[in-house]
This record gives structure tokens, C-alpha cells and sequence, in this order.
């Protein structure tokens, strides 16, 4: 059985919890030392290597890659199945992403009613990639998280997920300054605008995006499914 209580530093967590839930025009918060630091080395050193099980996706993003959890599909919901292809680090945490213990302490935390992992996947950009400012409006149970795998990454360099409260760059209010063991959460809603401005440098922006969200026995997932 995996030892959960290395995992997440919950203090951290909490300690933005009054600041998630006064953000505006949306709620958000930027977390800093996200994970335990000895796991977090473990899921830095275990981040799939870049091959051809990576995806490039179009449409709003240029130079943005995807990887799925295992056998899964872009658009397939993530189920509990190990991906064998990474390490004990990455499906201890892929299996705490689901537990009650993580999503009620997501839910405390942000007073979003989540109570299931929807998606869980990888996201990579390169030089040049970038991502056009865009709202998911999934709904108001949905709360969704950028974490990042970066390391030397200089202040002021572009690439981490910005709140911008207009669907263009002009508006942005928030850009995370240090994507090494770090995450921005925020509730899904009209104006999550978010995006990635464009990234000059030859580096890897390494991340991973978690969606939690409600669900009801009876009626389902509380969001939109694609």
C-alpha cells in the first residue's frame, strides 16, 4: 500500500485556501512546494520521456504535446489502471489522485464539492508552443489543476498557466513565476480565462493536468463529457 501522507505538503495547501476562495473574477491559488520534496524528485526523475506516445495538439495551442494515463484516450475518463510504462512514484500518486482522503481535502480547500478524478493526463510544450486564452466552462463543480516539473525556471520567463480576467493577454492578472514542484488550481466557471503565453527559449515545460469533478450515482458526472 503507498504512503500517502509523503505525498502532498496539505499544509501548503491550506494555507491558500482563504485565497482561492477570494480570487477574482475567478477562484484560483498558486501553490508553492506542492508535493513532499523526496516524492516530488521521484515524479521529476520518472516524468515520461518525450517519444511517440506524446500527441501534438492544435486548434488554440501550437507546440503543445499531450500524454494519457495508460491505455486511455484524450477523451477518455481516467480509470484506476496502473500505466506500467512509469514508475512506483507516478501510479502511487495516480492512485491517490482518486482516494477519499485527496478529494475531501480538495474540497475543503477550495469549497469546490468535488468528489471524483475525471482526468488525468500530461501536457508538454517547446519552444515556440503557446496556448490562446480560453474558458472550459465545464461547470461549477469542476475544479481543474495545472502541476508543474520544470526546474530553472527563470522569473518573468512565459509558459506557466495564466488567470486573465479577458480573452486576450491583456488581461492577465496572474502568471505563475516558478513551475518546479509547484500547481495553480482553479474553479471552473465564465471567467476562468487561462492560457500560456509564448515560450522563446529552447526548454521543456513539463506538467500535468488533474481534473476533479462532482458525480452523482443517479445523473453522472456534473460537467460536461466529451
Amino acid at each position: 500500500m503507498a504512503n500517502f501522507d509523503k505525498i502532498v505538503n496539505w499544509e501548503n495547501v491550506f494555507a491558500k485556501a482563504d485565497e482561492f476562495k477570494n480570487n477574482k473574477p475567478c477562484k484560483f491559488a498558486f501553490i508553492e512546494d506542492f508535493f513532499d520534496g523526496d516524492f516530488y524528485e521521484e515524479l521529476y526523475k520518472g516524468y515520461p520521456k518525450f517519444d511517440d506516445s506524446w500527441r501534438s495538439k492544435s486548434g488554440i495551442s501550437k507546440f503543445q504535446f499531450g500524454r494519457c494515463w495508460g491505455k486511455y484516450g484524450p477523451n477518455d475518463i481516467t480509470g484506476e489502471e496502473k500505466d506500467s510504462a512509469l514508475n512506483e512514484a507516478w501510479n502511487e500518486w495516480h492512485q491517490y489522485s482518486m482516494s477519499k482522503e485527496f478529494l475531501g481535502n480538495m474540497k475543503k480547500f477550495s469549497g469546490v464539492d468535488v468528489n471524483r478524478l475525471k482526468y488525468f493526463k500530461f501536457t508538454l510544450y517547446k519552444k515556440g508552443g503557446f496556448q490562446l486564452p480560453h474558458i472550459h466552462d465545464e461547470g461549477p463543480r469542476t475544479l481543474i489543476g495545472m502541476l508543474y516539473f520544470s526546474k530553472n525556471w527563470k522569473k518573468g520567463d512565459p509558459g506557466g498557466t495564466y488567470i486573465s480576467t479577458e480573452l486576450d493577454e491583456s488581461g492577465i492578472i496572474f502568471e505563475p513565476y516558478n513551475l518546479n514542484n509547484t500547481a495553480v488550481f482553479f474553479q471552473d466557471s465564465p471567467t476562468a480565462a487561462h492560457g500560456a503565453r509564448y515560450i522563446t527559449k529552447n526548454v521543456e515545460r513539463r506538467a500535468m493536468q488533474v481534473y476533479l469533478e462532482g458525480f452523482e450515482p443517479k445523473s453522472g458526472w456534473t460537467g460536461r463529457t466529451s
